[in-house]
């Protein structure tokens, strides 16, 4: 995938790095880390500005976040709320605990959108539960873009200083995604064990 996003860069320049930052944040195939390294590495060759660089990746975020933003915002809470409280039993997710959940969203969710833009995985998902709470489109605009401004910041200047050696930042970055999935998968491993204790209790 890394040879993928080389090739688009490549071809379509900043275009193709706004593009493939959006596609990360819809279905995560090539890690947001890898393509700002890489077009800081075409920065420091003069292909780009940093300026430029920043806005059309932030944009390119911004994008991917409004995608998910909208499904959640017009699927509505109600519709998750009815959904849970007939499955949520078999994943150890009571309703009472989906509604608490939405609540404390309410109250700090300016803050986990802020941060979660700058945390692998959860950087695709913050927009569903800011979607399900009807955030404000400013307010989720205004901290989804602090947080992408950061984040892309930083990127792009490590792939910059790194220069043709950006692939050394990749590896880091690909520790930081390899921790993230790994803990999804022990939501992923709690959800099911909780889904089998039920199937076994029905049995019974």
């Amino acid at each position: 995938m890394i040879e993928f996003a080389v090739d688009v860069i490549n071809q379509i320049g900043l275009l193709g790095a706004a593009f493939l930052i959006g596609i990360e944040v819809i279905i995560p195939p090539i890690p947001s880390e890898a393509v700002l390294l890489l077009t800081g590495f075409n920065i420091s060759l003069g292909r780009f500005g940093f300026i430029e660089a920043l806005i059309a990746t932030t944009l390119g975020s911004l994008a991917g976040a409004t995608f998910w933003f909208l499904i959640a915002y017009f699927f509505t809470q109600n519709r998750v709320t009815a959904i849970i409280a007939k499955y949520g039993r078999w994943v150890g997710l009571p309703v009472e605990n989906f509604t608490k959940t939405m609540v404390w969203f309410e109250k700090h969710g300016r803050a986990s959108v802020f941060f979660g833009r700058m945390v692998p995985i959860i950087r695709s998902l913050v927009s569903i539960p800011a979607g399900l709470v009807k955030m404000g489109w400013a307010r989720f605009y205004v901290f989804s873009t602090s947080g992408i401004l950061i984040w892309n910041t930083l990127w792009l200047t490590i792939g910059v200083n790194l220069g043709e050696n950006w692939q050394l930042g990749e590896e880091f970055a690909s520790f930081l995604d390899w921790a993230a999935y790994a803990f999804l998968a022990v939501i992923v491993i709690y959800v099911l064990i909780n889904f089998f204790k039920q199937l076994k209790r029905n049995r019974e």
